[in-house]
């Protein structure tokens, strides 16, 4: 019996959503999230769906920008307080997303990152009106401290009502269940994922009469800046062979700066400062150790990107980082200065002795991680989602309510003075009166699932 292949390639039909991914984290500021954001969008677009981004002004970008293929991204003049995070509210930027969720005729809001006020706003405010929401979690926080308190129950009031939540790990997941109170059943893991082509190795290995020690990151305490001040100096005494190269920019650059001076290393450590992702691979390639001294972290994007490079990777066992590469790309420390002054030693020593083949992780990392994969896995959880009945206004403020006896209570208020503010703007600016916006013209892409 013979079968048309055309039919058998023919693509099925799906339901197309309309998607907003909400994050103070977007381009041009660098991070792991912000290209999560950018790549997810991109191969959702690919999949038939229509994407827009809403994220908070910077200096040079403001107003409505088109993306490749039609990503759109608004830039909202909110207030930025630290490190790119809007200033908290509740209510204040309801207006706007309620304008742009109307015009773009959104299905699904889809949140990113447990510091970003406007992710929080944005969930609150899609549940209210009706929109399926999902939540993405790409850090992780302690229980110990007054801000993780207090941030750990903001969570729980973003997540008491969201439709589903994505973590970038398993230890991301454990960790967001037992802050936000969850059903387990209701979190998936969906890694992070790079573009191989992107991070290739260098076609000529570097030598290794010189070792060149590359670390990308930003230079804040929870990455290990102060570890990575700590351990320079001794392994440069140590191994006369030894370079490194430092990219980034932050707060502990300058204590990397009096370092570098006060032990003369000048000729022996680089520091160049910030720079762009389409620049990471051209760095990376430089060296063959990758050191990532983070005290903190959920995936670690960046060592996914120095393994298709074909570096070796010396690293902390900290959250999700033991589970993102294979045990023979890495070589694990503590987070504390002998760990990992020990831990780098191991390296340059598997190194010398060619104990280990970087020439093939390249290779491997491209079967691993691959960003398609990522988004027929996120369009799982938007189908499922979809399928989900939205509570009605009693069981919602039921559910609130049980949040805690004075927690309760003031979430319950918050959603009472939601609801209150969505019939004041359905007054004051009716749907009717909004312009919906034209979608960018999208050819569907066949794929199987």
């Amino acid at each position: 019996m013979t079968v048309s292949y055309s039919k058998l390639r023919s693509p099925r039909k799906k339901r197309s959503y309309n998607i907003a991914m909400v994050s103070d984290f977007f381009y041009p500021q660098p991070g792991g999230v912000e290209l999560h954001i950018y790549h997810l969008s991109q191969r959702l677009i690919a999949r038939g769906h229509s994407v827009i981004i809403i994220t908070h002004a910077y200096k040079d970008r403001t107003g409505v920008r088109t993306l490749t293929n039609g990503l759109k991204v608004y830039y909202v003049p909110y207030l930025v307080l630290y490190r790119e995070c809007t200033f908290p509210t509740v209510f204040s930027a309801f207006p706007t997303l309620r304008q742009i969720f109307i015009r773009e005729n959104i299905d699904i809001v889809h949140g990113h990152g447990s510091f970003s006020s406007l992710c929080h706003e944005a969930i609150l405010h899609g549940n209210t009106m009706g929109l399926k929401t999902v939540f993405t979690d790409h850090s992780l926080f302690g229980f110990a401290t007054v801000g993780s308190i207090l941030g750990n129950k903001l969570l729980k009031f973003t997540l008491t009502d969201v439709g589903h939540v994505i973590c970038v790990s398993n230890t991301c997941k454990e960790n967001t269940v037992l802050r936000a109170s969850l059903d387990p059943a209701c979190v998936s893991v969906i890694p992070n994922a790079v573009v191989s082509s992107d991070f290739e190795p260098a076609k000529e290995t570097p030598s290794l009469k010189t070792i060149t020690i590359v670390v990308i990151s930003r230079l804040f305490p929870n990455k290990g800046a102060d570890l990575l001040t700590a351990i320079i100096p001794r392994l440069c005494l140590r191994h006369p062979e030894i370079r490194f190269l430092v990219a980034g920019d932050g707060p502990k650059f300058i204590d990397l700066e009096q370092m570098r001076e006060r032990y003369q290393l000048q000729d022996r450590v680089q520091l160049i400062g910030s720079i762009r992702h389409e620049q990471v691979r051209d760095v990376m390639v430089q060296g063959q150790i990758y050191l990532h001294p983070s005290l903190t972290e959920a995936f670690g994007t960046v060592l996914v990107e120095a393994a298709s490079c074909g570096l070796l990777v010396v690293t902390t066992n900290v959250g999700g980082i033991p589970e993102v590469l294979p045990g023979k790309m890495t070589v694990f420390a503590d987070p504390e200065e002998d760990s990992l002054v020990n831990a780098v030693n191991v390296a340059v020593s598997k190194l010398k002795q060619n104990k280990i083949d970087t020439s093939c992780f390249h290779k491997e990392i491209e079967k691993m991680y691959d960003w398609s994969d990522i988004a027929v896995r996120t369009e799982k959880v938007y189908d499922n989602v979809f399928e989900q009945e939205n509570l009605t206004p009693v069981n919602r403020l039921i559910k609130y309510y049980n949040c805690g006896s004075w927690a309760g209570i003031l979430f319950v208020l918050c959603i009472v003075v939601d609801n209150y503010i969505l019939r004041v703007l359905e007054w004051w600016m009716p749907r009717e009166d909004i312009d919906g916006a034209k979608k960018w013209p999208n050819k569907y892409y066949s794929h199987t699932l």
